[in-house]
């Protein structure tokens, strides 16, 4: 009798739902930050918005990777015509006017958040993160702001770092208190040190 052999494509079926699993929570997250960008507070020249909350969360949840990966796409979509930035606003106009900085740092802050969280974190661990991820925001933010808008370092300072300092201290503890939940969840967390 002759023995057949035959492939066994349960690895490939899972590296696949794998893969499947990761480009939606990418894609997910990409969405979440254009819904963000439209929960707004007006403000010139740069609005309040729930943007770095999702992109603290995107590097955190996501891991560094896919984390960027989700605000690439997201700044994509915003190129490509879809209204995803603030006021529903799209275009090249977008990244390279006032408020570019801050949507060009939005890959950067997802990588740095997500490498900084690897392997198990707890509170003070992702609140750090948080907090290296915001400065990165708003350190790209500014510099672009002042080139660009205020030509004066203490008025791009005053508006594009200092005035959002009270709602981005609500959003990167609000961030890093979800993803330790999530550590939790799946058993990840360390114990404070």
């Amino acid at each position: 009798m002759e023995t057949v052999k035959t492939l066994d494509l349960k690895p490939v079926v899972s590296v696949r739902q794998n893969i499947a699993a990761q480009a939606s929570w990418i894609a997910i997250f990409a969405a979440l930050t254009a819904v963000g960008a439209q929960i707004e507070i007006p403000h010139r020249p740069v609005p309040y918005t729930l943007q770095t909350f999702v992109v603290l969360l995107a590097g955190g949840m996501l891991g560094r990777r896919n984390g960027a990966l989700s605000q690439l796409m997201y700044l994509a979509a915003g190129l490509l015509g879809l209204p995803v930035f603030s006021s529903g606003g799209f275009g090249l106009a977008r990244l390279i006017g006032p408020t570019g900085g801050y949507l060009l740092s939005f890959p950067v802050a997802a990588f740095v958040v997500g490498y900084l969280l690897e392997g198990k974190p707890n509170y003070r661990r992702a609140l750090v993160s948080m907090v290296v991820g915001a400065i990165v925001i708003f350190s790209l933010g500014t510099l672009q702001l002042f080139f660009v808008y205020f030509h004066d370092w203490e008025m791009a300072i005053a508006n594009g770092f200092l005035i959002f300092s009270w709602w981005d201290l609500a959003k990167i503890l609000g961030a890093a208190a979800i993803i330790t939940q999530q550590a939790k969840r799946q058993g990840k967390e360390t114990p404070q040190n």
